[in-house]
């Protein structure tokens, strides 16, 4: 659940390359319902346990990556109020009127943070066309296909001067910062952020080109579903990159993999606990590999190497 004002990472917005067949990938394969397409030819989806009108948006480009996430926040006060701190911690703002490019949202702001991401928040948003049955309701109203994703959980960002955009997170978003990962002189390498009790809504990786995605990941029900979703990446000969596997950093269950169009996917499953009065957890650069894959105890070179 949340613990503050900022509620969640609502919506992301996707490069693909081959709308069609990547398309089908986040519809067969991952599982996620087509709501609706926009007049610029964009694709808006959701996972079967969303409310909201759509959670993920794919756009034809020339090259895959991230264009920009959303978070939610809990009210239009809190939106200008938001507006006003992110302007004061120094990123200049502008406003998405509604409806812009993403049907049924409402008037969202947009900046650029340190590790050169775009981030928007937003207050208003529709509820999808189909949404979870909420009078004695089912587990679904449609069995849900593919990998079964229940929901957009979290993504993982590469840039430079995370120490700023992890601050910003703090000081504007609300957030806390369960874990984190420093070189040996101290410096920080990676940090898992969350306003909720999921151990990360984002996180961030230090590197020296701006804008860059590591993954985006989905959460699947349980390591039950995480085997699935592996026996269908078989199936499919969907190029893999590590898993399953367990994390000990958030304690995740896991499997990694390459959409169509070259962004990397993650199913997750389960993790611990977050608390904003918990201490924090800290990794030694040297351990990194053990902590993104426990059971393999070393870091896979892929892993860190290939980002969109």
């Amino acid at each position: 659940m949340a613990l503050n004002k900022t509620l969640r990472p609502g919506l992301i917005q996707l490069r693909v390359l081959d709308l069609d067949q990547t398309l089908n990938f986040y519809k067969n394969i991952l599982g996620l319902n087509e709501v609706c397409r926009t007049e610029d030819g964009r694709v808006c989806l959701k996972a079967y346990d969303e409310f909201d009108h759509h959670s993920v948006t794919l756009r034809l480009a020339e090259e895959p990556g991230f264009d920009y996430a959303a978070f939610k926040v809990d009210s239009e006060e809190t939106l200008e109020k938001m507006a006003e701190a992110v302007e004061a911690f120094g990123y200049k703002t502008d406003v998405v009127p509604a409806n812009t490019n993403q049907p049924g949202f409402g008037k969202r702001i947009g900046f650029t943070i340190s590790t050169g991401h775009r981030l928007e928040i937003y207050a208003d948003v529709e509820l999808a066309p189909q949404i979870p049955e909420t009078r004695n309701p089912n587990i679904w109203t449609e069995e849900p296909r593919g990998m079964r994703a229940q929901r957009l959980d979290h993504f993982l960002l590469y840039g430079p001067n995370i120490a700023e955009a992890e601050r910003f997170c703090k000081e504007v978003f609300g957030m806390f910062v369960p874990e984190v990962c420093n070189t040996p002189d101290g410096k920080r390498l990676a940090a898992w952020v969350t306003s909720s009790n999921k151990p990360h809504d984002l996180a961030f990786v230090e590197y020296d080109k701006p804008g860059k995605m590591h993954h985006v990941g989905f959460l699947l029900q349980d390591w039950n579903d995480v085997g699935h979703a592996a026996d269908i990446m078989a199936i499919h000969h969907l190029k893999q990159d590590i898993g399953p596997t367990r994390h000990a950093i958030t304690r995740g269950q896991t499997i990694y993999f390459w959409e169509p169009s070259g962004n990397r996917i993650e199913v997750y499953a389960g993790g611990y606990t977050a608390y904003p009065d918990n201490p924090q957890r800290v990794w030694d650069s040297e351990q990194l590999g053990r902590g993104l894959f426990y059971y393999e105890g070393e870091m896979i070179p892929s892993f860190l190497q290939i980002i969109t």
